[in-house]
């Protein structure tokens, strides 16, 4: 589920901006607009680069020593000046909400960037900005992302920047979707893969500690970091291991998945992870007075969960990039839209004051009801038999273990890796 985006201290950034009031522009205006290549800056000093309709200044080329000062560059009709809030007082936008997102040249966000600029997360009334990480490597297919964004003449879109230095791209964020982290190569040991991915996401948590705003949502397609950010702002994907078990829960019974409610992950994103069949209903019904096959609920469903992820890569020869996207769609959706009466959905939280006997200080996949305020709280009416505490001890454990592994990254001491077995979801390798 990861894709491969490695950070860089490079200062390289590219600011594109999209103006509400483009969309009145005849053709003449915009044919007077000066089209560029986007390039690098290099200097020590950050020009003045000014943006309007009939001038664009080209870039000077100066020598830069500190990785961190900023350079501004814009292209197309991202170029456009506005006033929003003059826009406010005809229409009925709401405040520009900035979304952040790693890994931005990848195929998960090659999916996802065209669903938030369509307004199918925030709603149709919610302009944004997209800020766009990426790597040295990737910034080609960046300005390409930004070249479809800006063709595809989404009204709600107003800014795009692009670039490798996440204290630039994450400044004033209030979701952060990081994306980017490394896959698992040829030979790696999993105890690897969680140094390599968790400095990265130190790093990126450094970042967004420093300049994202206080109340930024973040959620992770990777593993996780503490900042000084409200660790209960942090959410690890879990959600398209929910939407898988609610398929094939519905393909089982025979009926469509929207009939399908309370379904719950637990634990890792793993082989070890725990869809809860006790506690999903179908029709309203527990599942296992729908479903009277309990040898397949507790071995073939549960596999299947388990390793529909590597599956899927044998058919197609791809990671899930496409309904990856949709379950980050959908975790957002969770949290800005009030959770149905009885219902619940999956995210991986952190575990401080939860009411099931996990762990504290870990993040674990948990089921979570929202007010639609942006925030959560923690299910509490759930049952637990023999079979799912089992298996959601084994599941804690492996996380326990996993902390330990990146313990040199969260200041909690000297790293020791010592997991308990090799769970990397099959296709990872």
């Amino acid at each position: 589920m990861a894709v491969v985006a490695q950070l860089s201290p490079s200062s390289y950034t590219e600011t594109t901006r999209l103006s509400s009031s483009q969309l009145s522009l005849s053709s003449t205006h915009l044919s007077s607009l000066r089209r560029r290549a986007f390039r690098p800056i290099i200097g020590p000093r950050n020009p003045t680069i000014s943006c309007s309709v009939n001038q664009v200044q080209a870039p000077v080329a100066v020598e830069r020593d500190d990785p961190k000062s900023k350079t501004n560059d814009c292209y197309g009709v991202f170029c456009l000046t506005y006033d929003l809030k003059a826009e406010e007082e005809t229409k009925s936008w709401k405040k520009m909400v900035n979304i952040a997102v790693s890994g931005a040249a990848g195929m998960i966000a090659n999916h996802l960037l065209f669903k938030l600029a369509a307004g199918e997360v925030l709603g149709p009334d919610q302009p944004i900005a997209l800020k766009l990480l990426g790597s040295e490597r990737s910034l080609q297919a960046l300005e390409g992302v930004a070249m479809e964004l800006e063709d595809s003449l989404f009204p709600l879109l107003r800014e795009v920047k692009i670039g490798i230095n996440p204290y630039e791209l994450f400044e004033d964020a209030e979701w952060a979707l990081l994306i980017g982290a490394k896959p698992r190569g040829p030979g790696m040991e999993r105890a690897g893969l969680l140094d390599i991915n968790g400095q990265i996401f130190a790093e990126q948590g450094k970042a967004l500690n420093a300049v994202a705003s206080r109340n930024v949502k973040v959620i992770v397609v990777g593993n996780p970091c503490n900042t000084n950010i409200p660790a209960k702002n942090f959410h690890a994907l879990t959600r398209l291991d929910e939407n898988r078990a609610k398929c094939q829960l519905a393909l089982k019974a025979g009926v469509f998945y929207d009939k399908v409610s309370n379904m719950t992950i637990w634990g890792n994103h793993s082989t070890t992870q725990v869809p809860d069949f006790l506690n999903a209903r179908i029709n309203g019904l527990p599942v296992k007075e729908v479903i009277k096959d309990h040898k397949w609920l507790e071995e073939g469903f549960t596999e299947t969960i388990q390793k529909r992820g590597g599956l899927l890569i044998k058919k197609w020869g791809r990671s899930s990039a496409a309904s990856t996207s949709v379950s980050i769609v959908d975790a957002m959706k969770s949290l800005v839209t009030p959770t149905p009466e009885g219902d619940w959905f999956s995210s991986g939280v952190y575990t401080n004051g939860n009411p099931y006997g996990i762990a504290e200080d870990i993040v674990f996949s948990m089921p979570c009801r929202s007010k639609g305020d942006g925030d959560y709280e923690l299910v509490k009416d759930v049952i637990f038999d023999d079979y799912l505490r089992k298996r959601i001890a084994k599941t804690e454990q492996e996380l326990l273990a996993e902390k330990k592994c990146v313990a040199h990254l969260t200041g909690e001491g000297i790293a020791f890796c010592d997991l308990p077995e090799d769970t990397m979801l099959p296709g990872e390798m």
